[in-house]
């Protein structure tokens, strides 16, 4: 297991989350692409949600034609270096990968994807243009994947577009929620201003829309409104001692770190409460900021945990120790601070979760990373009228075009799939822009 010291320069926090996938040199991505079996019908294709069309991406390349693979990645998705950093490619399109089953190492598809629009973004080649003028504007809640997607969709059909942003910069979670081992700002960033250069979407910082007037403002003076807002801050645990002081929320500490780099500190113990791949990314981050012992606590068994495992296993490689079938009941502290957090252990039978009597423990801590869910943007959906929600609280659309229960609304993301993946925020951006056109030049 990996021990990491703290860092405390821009320098030593690089080399502790140092990327996962580093781009690929010309010798590397040339080598790798031409393994490539260019199957008929290929699962890799299949895998993707934004069905890139992998073979011949990977054949451009391989002929030295990097334009023409940038191209063919971002004609399907509109954040593709993004996607080929952040995608877990090991379950979608290299899991797929036919070598998989001739005991041959997979394709490192994410990798020459990123090899290829990073190649076009640093050069700064013009790709696209926006469409000609159509005389309609359409406002977008939010520019996250799924918001900067059909932002450029929409361009693309000649459509005049405003994105309005509460934060300060682009791109929702993948500058704000993704780990920096990951991806890096810079590389985020910089695909958006690439993409907002050719197609001329205009983004309004700081501007967010969180009142009914606002909302009828844009509804007057747009001709369709898409909703790509993502979800909300970290929910609550209902649970005694949840206001201690470090006591805080996967999503804002990840945030935090994000935007703080090495100027963020953590204490000697901590524990992260959860199970899915934002516990892993929390669990992982604060080993690398130098916490001396980090627990990854979850009421259910290892096997039943929403995150990959993959996730899992890169946590326990920079030292974080599993704890399973333990769950939290009350979190401890000395009247201000945290000092612990009090468990049951538990046993799972029939599928249900059951705690065994006179199990309980304290595990000491001087923080608590709560990653046991995000709440959702009911407050603000509640203000568009006739907005159907599900019994989660997810905007209800058509899938044939992400339009939703108003027809001047449409949505995409998180606010509609309850949180998935960056890729599947983008198809859900193109397809509702897609479904836009239809609607208003029907």
């Amino acid at each position: 297991m990996a021990e990491f010291k703290r860092p405390t320069t821009q320098e030593e926090f690089d080399k502790n989350f140092k990327l996962k996938k580093p781009l690929m040199n010309d010798t590397e991505a040339f080598y790798e692409s031409s393994r490539c079996l260019f199957c008929y019908d290929a699962p890799c294709v299949q895998a993707c949600p934004t069905s890139i069309d992998i073979p011949l991406f990977i054949k451009q390349i391989s002929t030295k034609n990097v334009e023409g693979a940038a191209k063919t990645i971002y004609d399907a998705n509109w954040l593709g270096n993004a996607c080929g950093t952040v995608c877990p490619t090991d379950v979608l399109c290299v899991g797929s990968c036919v070598y998989n089953h001739q005991d041959v190492k997979p394709l490192q598809i994410g990798r020459l994807q990123n090899y290829a629009t990073k190649n076009v973004i640093n050069s700064g080649k013009q790709l696209y243009k926006p469409g000609k003028d159509n005389g309609k504007k359409v406002a977008i809640i939010g520019s996250g994947p799924a918001g900067i997607a059909c932002a450029s969709e929409l361009r693309l059909l000649g459509f005049e577009v405003t994105i309005y942003e509460a934060k300060e910069k682009p791109s929702g979670l993948t500058v704000y929620g993704i780990a920096p081992y990951k991806i890096t700002n810079e590389d985020v960033l910089d695909e958006v201003e690439y993409l907002q250069k050719q197609l001329g979407f205009t983004i309004k910082y700081n501007s967010p829309i969180s009142n009914k007037a606002q909302l009828e403002l844009l509804e007057r003076t747009h001709d369709a409104i898409f909703l790509g807002l993502g979800i909300g801050a970290t929910a609550g645990l209902n649970m005694e001692g949840e206001n201690l002081e470090n006591v805080i929320g996967a999503v804002e500490f990840v945030e935090d770190l994000r935007m703080q780099h090495h100027l963020i500190e953590v204490p000697k113990k901590v524990i992260v409460l959860g199970g899915g791949n934002t516990a892993m990314d929390a669990a992982s981050e604060t080993a690398r900021l130098g916490a001396e012992k980090v627990y990854l606590a979850y009421r259910r068994a290892k096997e039943d945990m929403g995150a990959y495992s993959f996730e899992y296993d890169l946590a326990v490689s920079a030292g974080v120790e599993g704890l399973f079938n333990c769950s939290p009941i009350e979190i401890v502290g000395n009247g201000t601070k945290v000092t612990g957090v009090k468990f049951i252990r538990t046993s799972t039978e029939h599928g249900i979760l059951r705690p065994l009597n006179n199990t309980e423990f304290v595990l000491e801590c001087d923080m608590v990373i709560k990653a046991t869910g995000q709440a959702k943007q009911k407050k603000f959906t509640d203000l568009i009228s006739d907005l159907e929600l599900d019994r989660k609280s997810r905007i209800v659309v058509d899938e044939k075009n992400n339009q939703t229960t108003n027809p001047k609304y449409f949505a995409g993301g998180d606010v509609i799939n309850g949180g998935a993946e960056v890729v599947n925020a983008v198809y859900d951006g193109k397809l509702a822009a897609k479904g836009i056109h239809q609607w208003l030049t029907k």
